[in-house]
């Protein structure tokens, strides 16, 4: 069953939302015209190719160690990072983490 986004005023516990779903699966928790919240799930090992995007983007790391390319800016649990948007940027996994990624839009994407 696909996580359902949160509506507005609805608290859920990002930490039970691990145990629930056996961090295995990266869930959008909110997505509207301007913000995206998405809690992001990356095995050790694994890397997301570097890309773009076109908000500003915030990484606060919940548990694991992650490198973002290709400045090798290092995350690890409780880090937090802010990029401009349009920043190229790639995620290298290097132990099991859990990230929540949040993204503001200027304008509403192109759909």
């Amino acid at each position: 069953m696909a996580l359902q986004h949160v509506k507005p005023g609805e608290v859920i516990h990002l930490e039970a939302l691990a145990v629930e779903r056996g961090a295995t699966r990266t869930a959008a928790l909110v997505k509207t015209d301007r913000f995206e919240a998405i809690h992001l799930v990356v095995p050790a090992g694994s890397t997301i190719p570097p890309h773009h995007v076109s908000g500003y983007l915030t990484l606060h790391c919940l548990e694991g160690h992650v490198t973002l390319g290709p400045s090798d800016i290092e995350l690890g649990a409780g880090d937090w990072v802010y990029l401009e948007r349009g920043d190229h940027h790639s995620v290298h996994c290097v132990e099991d983490a859990r990230l929540l990624l949040t993204i503001l839009f200027d304008t509403p994407p192109a759909r």
